[in-house]
């Protein structure tokens, strides 16, 4: 055991009485009722950065939910790292579907079972007890500063604002952000680059009212029908998105990389099984892995309208919605195609219902250089920890205030993420991985002693 692993044991009953006091606060940014808590949380997460050894915290307002801004500055002429995270959490609904309450902590099996255990509270918390071992251990060389925010799970719609007010604020010379996952417990991966995303609501009007579906039923459109007929012909039976001039600035993932991916360590079989399907569908021409992070898609998020209450109610209902999704790839623009999508659903819209389309948030997708000196420190980081070296991935999620940080602050961003597939993360059943989680630590460390 080394000296790391040694602080991490001796500490940990105590990281997890901190780590759990966050998680208990149920900081979710998309319902209203919860706006206390994400205050509470912000303060919460000040407390700790000053007890892990930050010199000066403050907790900022912003257009939206509080920004908690940190720092220390070790030597003004070193290098400084702007860490990154995100203390909002995805609703915990179905509650039916939980083991034990998303928001009262428990350790099961090796394992954190809560909301917000992994994404981003449990990977966030990675990072500040890193950098509280180097400060304790005098052994920290690189000047720190933490931006940790409350509106990611939203889309992050304050933060660009904030960056452009506060330039000066987060200069830095890269971003370390502790928000995305590894292939597996024993494939440690770096993650080199997102997809972006668009995000919109659509909502389908027929009649003024609902109408009882025996007497107006095969003579008056269902808004529920034409919606699904519309959804429908977004993506055609080959996988291919369907809208006019959607591919035009995608990008065609090189053979050099292709081969790349082609040479990770994928079992569909297993892929398959642990998701419970029997098949596996995407776009034609392209393999599982490449069809989740280098290809763009489209996804209906919910979908709703009618009676869906217990029992029975033959109504034809007046309205119809659905919230949608694309993940974009690099050099897609969000705006672009948010617009693009919004005019071919009205297009093919019949004369029977009135449509309207909502754009709600979005984002650019990311691509992080493996020549990196802060991706090679990060590479050296994960290959001390997890015994081997990471091999660079890119992932299919989407974290949009990564390329407003290029694009505001001119900062490359290095995705240092200790998930995993199986962490549940926005699903019942959260979880983290204990041993992972202090690889993470020791992982961390040596990517602060190597940069």
């Amino acid at each position: 055991m080394n000296k790391i692993q040694q602080y991490i044991a001796e500490n940990e009953a105590a990281m997890m009485n901190d780590l759990f006091s966050l998680i208990r606060i149920p900081s979710i940014s998309a319902l209203p009722e919860h706006k206390s808590d994400m205050t509470l949380c912000a303060e919460r997460w000040k407390e700790l950065l000053l007890q892990a050894g930050a010199d000066e915290v403050e907790i900022m307002p912003s257009a939206g939910n509080p920004i908690v801004f940190g720092k220390k500055i070790v030597d003004p002429s070193a290098k400084t790292v702007l860490v990154y995270a995100h203390y909002d959490v995805m609703p915990a609904e179905p509650l039916e579907l939980w083991k034990s309450q998303p928001f009262e902590p428990e350790i099961r099996d090796g394992h954190i079972w809560a909301r917000g255990a992994d994404d981003d509270k449990g990977q966030a918390f990675i990072q500040v007890k890193a950098f509280e071992y180097l400060v304790r251990h005098n052994l920290l060389k690189n000047n720190v500063k933490f931006i940790f925010e409350g509106e990611e799970e939203i889309g992050s719609p304050s933060l660009e604002a904030f960056c452009e007010e506060h330039k000066e604020l987060l200069k830095a010379d890269v971003i370390l952000v502790s928000d995305t996952s590894m292939l597996g417990a024993d494939l440690p991966s770096l993650t080199t680059g997102l997809r972006g995303l668009a995000y919109w609501e659509i909502e389908v009007t027929g009649p003024n009212r609902d109408l009882h579906s025996g007497h107006f039923g095969g003579a008056v459109a269902n808004p529920i029908n034409v919606l699904c007929g519309m959804i429908d012909k977004v993506v055609d039976g080959d996988g291919c998105i369907t809208i006019s001039g959607f591919y035009d600035d995608v990008e065609e993932v090189s053979k050099a990389e292709r081969d790349m991916i082609a040479n990770i360590p994928f079992d569909e079989e297993k892929y398959k099984k642990a998701i419970g399907v029997k098949a596996l569908f995407g776009e034609k021409g392209y393999s599982t892995l490449e069809r989740n992070s280098c290809r763009p898609s489209f996804d209906v998020c919910g979908i709703w309208g009618g009676y869906t209450g217990e029992g029975s109610k033959t109504v034809l209902p007046s309205k119809a919605y659905a919230k949608v999704s694309c993940r974009l790839v690099p050099h897609q623009d969000h705006h672009t195609i948010s617009n693009m999508f919004a005019d071919y659903i009205v297009s093919i819209a019949p004369e029977t219902v009135q449509v309207k389309v909502t754009p709600m948030h979005g984002g650019e997708g990311y691509v992080c250089p493996i020549t990196l000196p802060a991706y090679k420190a990060a590479e050296k980081g994960f290959e001390i920890a997890f015994g081997k070296k990471p091999l660079a991935v890119r992932r299919g999620g989407s974290i949009p205030i990564i390329s407003t940080f290029e694009k505001v602050l001119g900062i490359k961003t290095v995705l240092m993420g200790f998930g995993l597939e199986s962490d549940a993360i926005h699903s019942p059943n959260e979880n983290f991985n204990l041993d992972i989680f202090r690889k993470g630590i020791e992982a961390v460390v040596e990517f602060h002693q190597a940069y």
